[in-house]
């Protein structure tokens, strides 16, 4: 996009998904892929690895990219405590939506906000937003189908909420309904109104 905008707005991120989610905003962007370990800290819970990862992916990019406003955010999905990562390949992803089926998971999904504008280093805005999701108690077959179909290899939970994948979902529990997909659209529109970004100008 080209900006209008008096600063670089840059997302911190390879993710299509966030992309696009971000677009909604009708708001000039660019994308920065930040190189970040993405693996989780020793006993570390799900939502400090979701916080940590969000906000190192926007400090990385913010150091690259001096005086812009950028955009970091990660997801961590657990069941019973235990962190789901991304299945890679089909058979990870049916055991991971074979464990899950009749069950709910909680998909933390962090976002930080970092103002690169300020030359005293102002805090960076932050923010877990958790979705509770219910999967259904469906058949290996079902489940088996709707992977070849999708092939969502590529997501935390093996499922496109934001497609077929939400045909084998019983529930969504959220305060912000595009957190599940992978940027909280309601929290990132506060934190952009509390820097002054006008979305209506």
């Amino acid at each position: 996009m080209t900006s209008s905008l008096p600063f670089r707005l840059v997302l911190a991120s390879s993710s299509a998904y966030r992309k696009e989610l971000l677009a909604r905003l009708q708001l000039p962007f660019e994308v920065a892929v930040p190189d970040v370990d993405e693996r989780p800290l020793p006993g570390e819970t799900p939502s400090a690895t979701a916080l940590r990862l969000a906000r190192d992916k926007a400090a990385a990019v913010a150091a690259r990219l001096p005086g812009s406003i950028v955009i970091g955010s990660d997801q961590v999905a657990t069941l019973d405590g235990e962190q789901i990562g991304k299945p890679g390949n089909h058979a990870n992803a049916l055991v991971q939506l074979q464990t899950m089926r009749g069950r709910e998971v909680l998909f933390h999904t962090a976002l930080c906000v970092w103002d690169g504008r300020s030359d005293d280093g102002a805090s960076p805005q932050l923010a877990d937003i958790v979705t509770r999701v219910t999967f259904r108690d469906l058949p290996d077959a079902e489940l088996d189908a709707y992977l070849r179909r999708e092939q969502p290899y590529d997501c935390a939970g093996s499922a496109k909420n934001e497609a077929l994948g939400i045909a084998i979902l019983e529930r969504i529990d959220s305060s912000d309904p595009t957190a599940l997909t992978g940027l909280p659209l309601i929290a990132l529109t506060g934190m952009l109104r509390h820097l002054g970004i006008s979305f209506f100008r």
